[in-house]
């Protein structure tokens, strides 16, 4: 029985160019004897009509302000996106959470992003009128160090790491880090935390983990953008904690998963709730998420969260818009560039920088609150196929 020759690959066809018509004809003869099964095309993926209308905005500038944990997605996107026949240009301020929200209440800005939600509070401040906000990433904390010597992973519980931030494990070699790093040479010098200067939503996530594992924490410093450390040196954004644990031996502090990545840091790995060690990754991220599917501006919270892979210092970062909209020209650019982002070409790039891609539910959660903004006239839907 003869068998159904397989399709030429891209790599026959490179061959091909380098052997001559003969090459061409055989190949071509093995695609007319390939099996219906193998020769069959896949159907293709149904194109998202928003999607496709995002890319073709009229141009014009839009100005945000917030979160250092978007900015290294935010330069990449906003770039790929006025390349992409938009021709918008974002000019975008990492300022931190705190300062975003400031500068979006202001309406000195057409967005704000911050890795927490505005308030009750917060949004009563806000001069726009009503506040819609977008979830856009979904990224995780990693616990980064640099203690000279120490080349392998630590293991942190959340008590021993609460602790660390307490002031009351001092030491590198203290015998509790000691007793999870039994094969670890430890040294003697003290530890230096290193935490944000700013209002942050970083710190806000950090702190709420904290909060959740610790009554002492949650009793103490709490949780906030800004809290009252017990101690250590504060750096300006999340490049400021980057920088400041680059340059400090002994140190250790918290940073968006890519700063680490970006600097080539080491971090713990994190007792998750399930009792296993867990470093930050794409994966380990988007299995946190994934307990907790149904997240609102009033219920956002994903840290420690259940299951053996979680990684538990996980957290959405989110947009702040104006649902009426001043200028309808602005307004039209600001939705699309939003919904390009949070949808299948942004998340594209999030992944590829080692943000954790939006779940489905999560995508349409954005499409929704996107599909309630208006022009100045209160009734023109601003985003359209």
């Amino acid at each position: 029985m003869r068998r159904s020759p397989i399709p030429c690959s891209r790599a026959s066809w490179r061959a091909v160019r380098f052997t001559g018509i003969g090459a061409v004809a055989m190949c071509m003869a093995i695609v007319s004897f390939a099996s219906p099964s193998l020769a069959a095309k896949k159907p293709k993926a149904p194109v998202d009509p928003y999607i496709k209308a995002d890319a073709h905005a009229s141009g014009g500038a839009l100005t945000g302000a917030g979160s250092t944990f978007d900015q290294p997605l935010f330069t990449k996107a906003f770039y790929d996106y006025n390349q992409a026949d938009s021709g918008v240009t974002i000019n975008y301020a990492s300022i931190g959470s705190g300062g975003g929200i400031a500068q979006f209440q202001a309406t000195t800005v057409n967005f704000g992003a911050s890795d927490v939600p505005m308030s009750p509070a917060d949004i009563s401040l806000a001069k726009g009128g009503q506040v819609l906000q977008v979830p856009i990433a979904l990224g995780g904390e990693a616990i980064s160090y640099n203690v000279p010597g120490v080349k392998t992973g630590l293991k942190l519980t959340p008590s021993v790491l609460t602790d660390i931030f307490l002031g009351t494990v001092k030491t590198w070699n203290d015998p509790k880090i000691k007793k999870l790093n039994p094969k670890v040479k430890l040294p003697s010098n003290p530890i230096v935390t290193v935490h944000r200067a700013d209002g942050s939503g970083t710190t806000y996530i950090f702190t709420n983990y904290l909060s959740t594992v610790s009554p002492a924490w949650s009793s103490g410093p709490g949780t906030g953008k800004s809290v009252s450390w017990p101690g250590g040196v504060a750096g300006q954004g999340n490049e400021g904690v980057a920088g400041l644990i680059q340059q400090t031996p002994y140190s250790i502090g918290y940073v968006e998963l890519a700063y680490a990545l970006q600097n080539k840091f080491t971090y713990a790995a994190i007792q998750n709730s399930a009792g296993k060690y867990v470093l930050p990754t794409k994966a380990s991220v988007a299995a946190d998420a994934a307990q907790k599917p149904n997240v609102t501006t009033v219920d956002f919270s994903i840290v420690d969260q259940a299951g053996a892979d979680s990684y538990p210092i996980s957290g959405y970062s989110w947009a702040l818009i104006y649902q009426l909209q001043k200028s309808q020209a602005a307004g039209t650019e600001l939705v699309k560039v939003l919904d390009w982002l949070s949808h299948a070409p942004g998340q594209a790039i999030a992944s590829s920088l080692d943000y954790v891609p939006l779940p489905a539910n999560i995508q349409a959660l954005a499409r929704s609150t996107l599909l309630q903004v208006t022009g100045p006239d209160g009734k023109t839907v601003l985003l359209t196929k």
